[in-house]
């Protein structure tokens, strides 16, 4: 019996236009109606800078509770290090809880409240812009913010407190434990939900930093974006693109955009394509502690993404085979074409929601401890010649029963037999990210 090979275009059809012309037009802030949603740009006037007053009075504003820094203070007990959760680029996060004794009719919860490091990577701009995007935007992929501080110098801004924090965490946090096939695709499929989302409204949203460390996990392991400081607005009209300074983070940022500072929704494709390599790996983006060729995790793996024989051997072990082949190799196709180097030929984020929700249904439906009994396996001492041998010397030998071998066990292990096929080039994200 013979595997049947997945064609991406028998799981997606892609159309896309890309255009490398960009002319962007100075608009008129337009007046906000209940179904149009303010933009940056519609606060960026830097002859009558927004103020506090402002903000508060504003269409924004009026969603958010505007606390004081008195009242952060009291609900963290004074930023103990008792309920510190992390630091980021934008500064420390702690732990605090409020009810109806700080506001009337505030709902009794725990929260996270982050608080602007002046001296930090981000600023004002990053702050408020988070406020404009979160103020307006909700899903359940998106962070909940409850609210926000502005006091003389001080920027803080407070949240759901999402009680299993980042998938950074989740999966490479020392003491994790190893997330399951059936949850890392939820968390697939929330995040690409929230980035659908973004993208597929009046006025799209480019995230621009999506990355494992942005997306918050809720105690069913529900994804959310989180950290929306450097989104954002998407082309209006005929732009095809935003020209903008590149920022983001190392191992992420898609090549075009690194190549020539043009933001697009492929854009955050290429970055989803990223952080699900991770999730099928269990393996950082970027990591030089690994060995020379491997520092890099797209640059290494993405070849073996498009054949689907090939895929086990990029699979997170931590798994032990305990997934379903055929779902695996469909996400790895879905990875690889998020992946391309090509922006027009990557799926828009809704295709890719389509296809995972396809997943979780079968994960659903199935034992996802049983792999999929097309594929074909031969013995090792079947291998017709001695560079397939040494080719797949690489992979890990596994027993009858599926399992991996380890180098002192050995005997007739089961391997998948190699498709050869050429190797295609990848970028290389080394373009250092600018500030300003």
């Amino acid at each position: 019996m013979t595997l049947e090979k997945l064609s991406w275009k028998s799981i997606i059809p892609c159309c896309y236009k890309v255009d490398d012309e960009f002319v962007r037009s100075k608009k008129q802030v337009k007046k906000q109606t209940s179904f149009q949603r303010l933009t940056l740009l519609d606060f960026d006037d830097p002859s009558s800078p927004l103020s506090a007053d402002e903000l508060s009075n504003s269409f924004i504003g009026s969603s958010l509770i505007n606390f004081t820094f008195t009242d952060l203070r009291e609900v963290t007990h004074h930023f103990s290090s008792a309920n510190f959760l992390g630091e980021g680029g934008f500064g420390p996060v702690y732990k605090g809880f409020v009810d109806d004794k700080l506001r009337p009719g505030l709902k009794a919860q725990v929260v996270a409240v982050k608080v602007l490091d002046t001296d930090g990577l981000q600023g004002h701009k990053e702050w408020l812009t988070e406020i404009i995007f979160l103020g307006q935007l909700r899903h359940p992929h998106l962070v909940k913010l409850i609210g926000y501080c502005w006091e003389d110098d001080k920027r803080l801004l407070v949240y759901e407190f999402l009680p299993r924090g980042s998938l950074e965490n989740q999966l490479f946090g020392k003491f994790s434990i190893t997330l399951s096939w059936s949850t890392r695709m939820k968390i697939a499929l929330g995040a690409a939900k929230g980035l659908a989302f973004l993208h597929e409204g009046d006025k799209s949203v480019i995230y621009r930093d999506f990355k494992a460390s942005n997306i918050l996990i809720d105690s069913d392991y529900t994804a959310k974006l989180s950290d929306f400081g450097l989104a954002k607005d998407g082309p209006e009209g005929d732009d095809t693109h935003v020209s903008t300074r590149i920022m983001g983070t190392h191992g992420y940022a898609a090549p075009e955009y690194i190549m020539t500072g043009h933001l697009t929704t492929m854009s955050d494709v290429y970055s989803f394509g990223v952080v699900l390599l991770e999730l099928l790996t269990g393996k950082r983006s970027l990591d030089k502690s690994r060995r020379d060729g491997e520092h890099n995790l797209v640059e290494w793996l993405r070849p073996y993404l498009r054949d689907p024989k090939r895929v086990a051997r990029v699979m997170d072990r931590r798994l032990e085979d305990e997934y379903p082949m055929k779902g695996a190799q469909t996400a790895a196709i879905v990875a690889y074409k998020c992946l391309s180097h090509y922006p027009k030929t990557r799926p828009t984020m809704d295709d890719v929601v389509k296809i995972l929700e396809t997943l979780q249904d079968e994960n659903n439906n199935t034992d996802s401890s049983i792999s999929d009994p097309m594929i074909t396996m031969t013995l090792n001492s079947d291998f017709s010649s001695g560079s397939e041998k040494n080719e797949d010397a690489a992979a890990p030998e596994r027993n009858r029963n599926g399992k991996y071998l380890n180098e002192k066990n050995q005997g007739y292990g089961w391997r998948h037999r190699i498709n050869r096929q050429r190797m295609v080039a990848s970028y290389s994200d080394t373009a250092l990210y600018r500030r300003h």
